[in-house]
């Protein structure tokens, strides 16, 4: 399926291959040649730019989750991310599980299911494979893959999502013990865990939006 240009300013997929050739970041980025793919409805999908569209995720997520802790006037020490999985019931527990491994690894963000959500997960048949996009503006959403989910671990490909909402970049190349290494290691990776860089890499990226925050609001009084 081809995405629309306008429609999107980041779309992040799961990858076996880390060289294809970079898209334009406006464009939807996924590739189905052959060559690449040995599978269009269930292998996985390389991302273009990876890393600006990480980056455009994370700061769409997390201005809108800042900002409903400004409105708030909520000092705590952590950002609450929330997510709707009302339309990826298929996936209920998957989701769940990934947001219990990401909230039992990390301290200075918490996903958390309810109303008003930063960002959604939806499922279906789609050749790009399982992905996540945002459309600049904070409401970002994953999508999950019927066929995908059935060749390669579910709670894997939830988890590995999810970690993009939280700002990390696909690294096909890595290891199995590497959450963000997607779909490189192969189908019998069924490690869902993040490994201690990753977990790291999340802990920084949200303490410096809470710095920024407590900052902002410590000039309005």
């Amino acid at each position: 399926m081809t995405l629309p240009k306008l429609a999107l300013t980041a779309t992040l997929g799961l990858g076996l291959a880390a060289t294809l050739t970079a898209l334009p970041a406006s464009a939807a980025t996924s590739d189905h040649s052959p060559v690449q793919r040995t599978s269009t409805a269930a292998g996985y999908t390389a991302s273009g730019e990876e890393r600006a569209d990480t980056d455009a995720f994370i700061k769409a997520v997390m201005k809108s989750a800042l900002a409903k802790k400004a409105k708030a006037h909520d000092k705590s020490a952590a950002v609450t991310v929330t997510y709707d999985a009302s339309a990826a019931p298929t996936f209920a527990d998957q989701i769940s599980r990934s947001a219990e491994i990401w909230n039992s690894s990390v301290s200075n963000v918490t996903l958390q299911e309810g109303s008003g959500a930063d960002f959604t997960y939806r499922e279906g048949n789609d050749p790009n494979g399982s992905y996540a996009n945002t459309d600049g503006h904070g409401k970002g959403y994953i999508f999950l893959d019927y066929a995908q989910n059935e060749e390669y671990d579910s709670t894997r490909v939830a988890a590995h999502e999810t970690g993009h909402v939280l700002g990390l970049p696909d690294h096909y190349e890595g290891p199995c013990s590497e959450l963000m290494s997607g779909g490189g290691p192969g189908p019998s990776c069924t490690n869902s865990q993040p490994d201690q860089n990753e977990i790291s890499k999340v802990n920084e990226l949200w303490a410096n939006g809470l710095a920024a925050l407590n900052k902002k609001l410590a000039a309005q009084h």
